[in-house]
């Protein structure tokens, strides 16, 4: 089917978008917590099938991972820096652990009637090229965030939601696409070699941030829509007292 992957992956971005405002209206906060946990561990997983989007070949997971700067978006507009900040070391503690976790199931001798076995160690292998490509760029990136969020806050007095979502989300994606791609695929010489030729380093570097780039804008309307989910709650709970 003729663009049908394009067609499926702005289809992924309004789910996961959605998903993220009714974890919100039901959960609050907790609910936040809860999808950056979940969305860590499945970028991690999705980054390992690769497509073809508008003829340029990427990596999937950018979309659940870039729906993690929408939480710690609303967390930042509709409660406070430290409970943004929470929600990042809580996707940090996530993936740590299922990391370990995994090397551990992993190493344990398959029964001769196991089938799964070869995919799981295929996912789940540790790379710790990759693996400390992805932290790195994460905390990096997720702190930036945070602080651009609450710089531009106060910069417009409150004012302009718009602004601060978009400059801190698509600053902070390129510091993660610079970070990952540049530990991932380029190295630091005798350390880690260069992967790939420059002009493919480049071109993964551009498409992923493409990618990115739309994934930030297009969240706008849905920060808008938490935060008056989050104001609605505020008033219920004033009611309550009244």
């Amino acid at each position: 089917m003729i663009y049908q992957n394009e067609i499926l992956w702005f289809i992924l971005l309004i789910v996961n978008f959605s998903g993220i405002t009714l974890a919100y209206k039901f959960f609050g906060k907790h609910g936040l917590y809860a999808w950056m946990a979940m969305a860590i561990i499945i970028a991690n997983i999705q980054v390992m099938k690769t497509i073809q989007f508008f003829g340029l070949v990427t990596a999937m997971g950018n979309v659940v991972y870039g729906s993690t700067f929408l939480v710690t978006d609303i967390l930042c507009e509709n409660h406070s820096k430290k409970d943004a900040r929470r929600a990042v070391l809580i996707g940090f503690f996530v993936l740590i652990f299922t990391t370990v976790i995994m090397q551990i199931c992993l190493a344990f001798i398959p029964d001769e009637s196991d089938t799964l076995s070869p995919a799981l160690e295929q996912i789940f292998s540790l790379l710790p090229r990759i693996t400390v490509a992805s932290l790195t760029a994460y905390l990096l990136s997720q702190f930036h965030d945070v602080w651009a969020f609450n710089f531009w806050k106060k910069k417009t007095a409150g004012r302009h939601l718009w602004l601060r979502n978009n400059a801190s989300t698509m600053v902070s994606q390129l510091i993660d696409n610079v970070v990952f791609t540049w530990i991932a695929f380029v190295g630091f010489g005798v350390f880690w070699t260069q992967v790939f030729p420059f002009e493919v380093v480049v071109e993964i570097f551009i498409t992923s941030y493409i990618m990115k780039f739309i994934v930030a804008a297009l969240d706008t309307p849905f920060v808008y829509l938490s935060t008056k989910i989050g104001r609605r709650a505020e008033l219920e709970e004033l009611e309550k007292f009244v």
